[in-house]
């Protein structure tokens, strides 16, 4: 399991009770950290981050999370809490993929596909879902390419192709892959959505010097993407990713609030962060 590579779910300053209410829902779950404007929480292992960053962004279901499920009966317990208040996007039934499947987005507006795998020897995966849709149908392949081959130690995995004779013959209807460790899924989403990806779902890649920061920066904002303010860029498919170097967070987080703040300031001002610049500013100089 690699940490390198988790997401960050935007709220509207309910990070707290979403990553609180996410820890009751999944086994062995816990809130680690709570700056106020940050939560990091782990759902079975698997590392998030609820950032609360005001109502610019609303998660959508162009990024969901997969969750597989080692019966029936824990499928319909999770379902039952996770659309508690929610919505059902495709409800829980049998279907030609599995005998108990279910899309819902919760009260918070983060989306779920419950899937039952009674050959999961976890007793709950949580892999993120990356659905290509809108301007960027039928680039699930190609996108998955690009990421394998810029994080070192990832490999392509299953793919299932929509079959020949569908109008959409050659899109990719499911994917599995592999990141630096991290386990991902893409499929293409032909069904006329209304969602594209935005900030409301990103990754968060930590880096441990600013060679890995500037590596990771130049590939994902390569042929097309762009950069954006603080850590955060769009890759050419439009999935937001925030390049971090781990020194980031203990000088933000210093409990020296002067030093803390200055750095916090002179972030604000980046775009890809310079750890140089970053220090040079917590020390006062």
């Amino acid at each position: 399991m690699s940490n390198k590579i988790y997401p960050c779910l935007w709220f509207d300053g309910k990070g707290k009770e979403a990553a609180e209410f996410y820890c009751t829902v999944f086994e062995n779950s816990k809130v680690v950290t709570d700056t106020g404007l940050v939560q990091i929480f782990e759902l079975n292992g698997k590392k998030f981050m609820a950032l609360n960053g005001g109502p610019m962004f609303t998660i959508n279901p162009s990024i969901s999370f997969f969750v597989k499920c080692k019966s029936i009966e824990q499928t319909d317990a999770t379902w039952n809490k996770l659309s508690d208040g929610g919505t059902a996007l495709m409800p829980i039934d049998k279907y030609p993929w599995s005998e108990r499947y279910g899309w819902v987005r919760d009260k918070f507006g983060v989306t779920w596909q419950l899937m039952v795998d009674e050959t999961n020897s976890n007793s709950q995966s949580i892999t993120p879902s990356l659905l290509f849709t809108n301007n960027v149908l039928g680039r699930a392949e190609e996108a998955i390419d690009f990421y394998t081959n810029i994080f070192p130690g990832s490999a392509a995995g299953m793919k299932a192709p929509y079959p020949e004779g569908d109008q959409y013959a050659g899109k990719l209807m499911y994917a599995a892959y592999n990141l630096a460790g991290y386990d991902m899924v893409s499929m293409d989403g032909p069904e006329g959505h209304d969602f594209i990806f935005n900030e409301g779902v990103s990754f968060v890649v930590e880096c441990k010097d600013q060679e890995e920061v500037d590596y990771y920066w130049n590939k994902l904002t390569a042929e097309g993407g762009q950069e954006s303010m603080c850590a955060w860029l769009k890759d050419k498919f439009g999935v937001s990713w925030q390049i971090v170097p781990t020194i980031l967070g203990e000088l933000i987080g210093s409990p020296d609030k002067e030093k803390a703040g200055r750095a916090m300031q002179a972030m604000l001002k980046m775009k890809k962060i310079v750890i140089t610049d970053l220090q040079k500013a917590y020390d006062g100089n």
